[in-house]
Formats: structure tokens, sequence, C-alpha cells
């Protein structure tokens, strides 16, 4: 009887812990604190139901154990950091999330609603899509006065862009299962979602980052999904919506055509611009790397180096950053091209991960493509909603891919999916 009512608590236990999963997806797109908190009681009620056996079993793949071998690097890196404590607790904070990776892979391997985290992060992001898109067409309506600016009303566009692009995405693939099931009003449903969210992004909350990301993106799901009629197909009408924005969207081509003359302007004038800015951080983060290639500066010692070689004046040159807007750039910098390596063996063997057919394999490709992307420009990593949108998208995803590969158990589908599938 005893073993039975702890059965059933840690059955509860577990229960709690997947609806926790799924508030912080869904708190993501919204608040930072409100994350915070979520992933905070989460992380506790899950180590509650952990078995040494299942941590063990994940622990033994090389998607599990490189986060954790990247983290241990970074802590290591504090033994050898010129910089303030204060300034190595802050470093290593940015590898503190990939700890959680074995976690989710664990919770969701053995979890039957890991799909529920795809239909709370779809509707969380619908919804703040339509907030978005109200607030920038009627920014004087009275029910967007509260929001941060029109357009984007919470966090910032780089955040904005980045959840838009992973929905977008996602929902293309449903439309497909959709359409190959001849259900076509899902079919036209999920569609026009993905082309709502892309739209979103070329006319109110464009980043070149997503310029860049949704070209690759669509290339691979044309080279997944189809064969080469179906591949030249999406493609050729990638290239006629590109057309069809470029036109029809003075923002982007604003965004695009300020590229060259930011680049000119610093080049010449030491203006302080965004291009400009991350060319600046490149270069001296490359020196960086150069005079300490193998292990780096230590921990938290990016802020300190750049510091040490920053000019007067109020130009490019005299920024001091922590962040190379680069993310092989803000790991070696501070553990050297050993940490370099373990970062790129990360997002390779999460790939490997994704290798698979099915939806979630796709969620699991969309968003390591889009932080490996993302992360040529900025630190995607050590940043707050990035890195979370990260470590739980290719968490859930993995623990998913883990649970079918071994027949662990079968997950419940969710509304979103069964709809695509009905």
């Amino acid at each position: 009887m005893i073993a039975t009512v702890q059965g059933q608590s840690h059955a509860r236990l577990r229960d709690l812990a997947d609806a926790l999963a799924v508030g912080v997806v869904v708190s993501l797109p919204w608040s930072t604190s409100a994350t915070g908190i979520l992933i905070g009681a989460w992380l506790v009620v899950l180590i509650l139901t952990l078995r040494r056996d299942e941590l063990r079993d994940v622990l033994g793949r090389p998607a599990a154990y490189l986060p954790m071998l990247l983290f241990i690097a970074g802590a290591l890196g504090m033994l050898w950091s010129v910089a303030p404590f204060a300034e190595q607790i802050r470093g290593l904070s940015g590898f503190l999330k990939l700890l959680v990776l074995p976690l989710l892979f664990v919770q969701f391997r053995r979890s039957a609603r890991g799909q529920w985290i795809l239909t709370g992060f779809l509707v969380s992001c619908a919804v703040l899509l339509v907030i978005s898109t109200g607030s920038y067409l009627s920014p004087q309506f009275l029910l967007w006065s509260w929001a941060k600016n029109p357009g984007v009303p919470v966090k910032d566009y780089l955040i904005q862009a980045a959840l838009f692009i992973v929905s977008a995405f996602i929902l293309l693939y449903l439309a497909r299962d959709a359409l190959h099931a001849r259900n076509f009003i899902s079919a036209a449903v999920f569609l026009g979602l993905s082309v709502a969210f892309i739209v979103n992004i070329m006319f109110v909350a464009t980043s070149r980052t997503a310029l860049l990301t949704v070209p690759v993106l669509l290339t691979l799901f044309a080279l997944k999904c189809f064969r080469w009629k179906g591949i030249c197909a999406i493609l050729a009408g990638g290239v006629v919506l590109a057309g069809l924005l470029w036109v029809s969207s003075d923002y982007l081509r604003l965004r695009l055509g300020n590229l060259a003359n930011e680049i000119r302007m610093y080049q010449t004038e030491n203006q302080r611009t965004s291009a400009g800015e991350r060319i600046e951080f490149w270069k001296k983060s490359a020196a960086f790397v150069a005079e300490a290639p193998v292990l780096g500066h230590g921990t938290g010692s990016t802020r300190s180096l750049f510091a040490r070689v920053a000019s007067g004046g109020e130009g490019a040159s005299s920024l001091v950053s922590s962040n190379p807007h680069n993310q092989f750039l803000a790991v070696a910098v501070q553990i050297g091209l050993v940490g370099g390596l373990l970062l790129v063996a990360m997002w390779i063997a999460h790939a490997l991960l994704f290798r698979a057919d099915g939806l979630v394999a796709w969620i699991g490709i969309v968003v390591v493509t889009q932080n490996v992307v993302g992360s040529l420009f900025n630190s995607h990593l050590f940043d707050f909603a990035q890195g979370w949108l990260y470590v739980f998208g290719v968490g859930v995803a993995g623990g998913l891919i883990l649970a079918r590969r071994e027949g662990v158990t079968e997950p419940v589908k969710p509304p979103i999916e069964a709809a695509a599938r009905a």
C-alpha cells in the first residue's frame, strides 16, 4: 500500500512537471520574470521525479553530455580568468542553462504529453502575432495602450522575429501534413498562419538575422519534404513571395539598404552603427582568441578584454562589451578553441538527433538551425529568451525522439497536430 501511495505521488509530480514545462514555453514570448519563476518551479518538481538509471542512460548520449562538457569547461575557465569574480559568475551563467538539456531529455523521453508543448507555444505566439499586428496597424487603439512599442508589444524585435520564425516553419510542416491527409481546410489555416508570421517579420519586426534564417529554413524544408519538382516549386514560391515583400515593404528595403551605408560610415568615420559595431566586436574578439587560442582568457573575461583595448571618444572603437555578437567567438574568447569545438560538436550532435522524418524531428531541426544561423550575428545561447527557446525546443523534441526510437511511450497528439492529420 505504501508503494502504491508513493507511486501515485510520483505520478502526480510528473504531471505537475509536465504542466510547468508547458507554462514555461507559453510564457516565453511574454515575460522574462514569469519564465524564470516557472523554470525554477519546474526544476524543483522535476528533480524530485528523476531516477538515477534514467539519467545515466540519457547522459551516455552525445546530445546530452556535450552540453554538460561545455558547461564544465566554462566552470573550469574561472580558474584562469583575470576578470573580477562578479564578471566570472555572470560569464558562467551563460553556460548554466545547458545543464537543463539532459533533464528535458529524461522528462519527455518518458512523458506522454510532450507534444502539448507544441500547442502551448504556437497558441502563445499566435496571440502575440495578433497583438503585434493590431498594435502596428492601430497604435492609438485603447486596447494596445499597454504595449511596449507598436508592433513589438513585449521584449524586442530580435526575440519576436526568432519566435515567429520557429512558429512559421512548424506551421508550414503542419500544412504539408494536412495537405497530404487531404484535409484542405486545416492546410489552408496552417499555411495562412505561417504566411502571417512571415509577413509580420518582414513588415513589423524585421531583423537582418531573420532575413538570412528564413531562406535557409525554406531550403531545408524543401529538401526534407519534397522531391526535385516540389523543391523547385517551393523555392520558386519563396522567390515570388520575397519579391512581393520587397516591393511592398518600405521597412524591409530600408533595413537591407542601410547595410552598406552602415559599414561605410563605420570604416570611414568610426561611427557607431549596427553593422559597424558587429565588425568591430568580431575583429577584436578574433584578436583575443589569437592571444590565447587553446584555453582562452577565462570565463567572464570578455568585458575586461574589450575595456583594455577600447579607444577614447565615442566611436565604435570605444565600445566596451561583454557580448561579441557571435556565439563561437563568445565561447572561444573565454575558454578557447577547445570550448568553440565543444560548441560546434554540440550543435552537430543535436542536428543528428533530428535526422529522422516527422513533425518532432522537423521542430528540432528548425530550432537548431535558427540558433546556429542566428549565432553568426548574436550570442543566442547566452541570451535569456533565445537560449531557453533553444534548450526547451531541443530538449522536448529530443526527448520525444528518444521515446519513439526506443518505444518507451507513444506521445499523445495535441489538438493542433490531430487537426492536421484528421
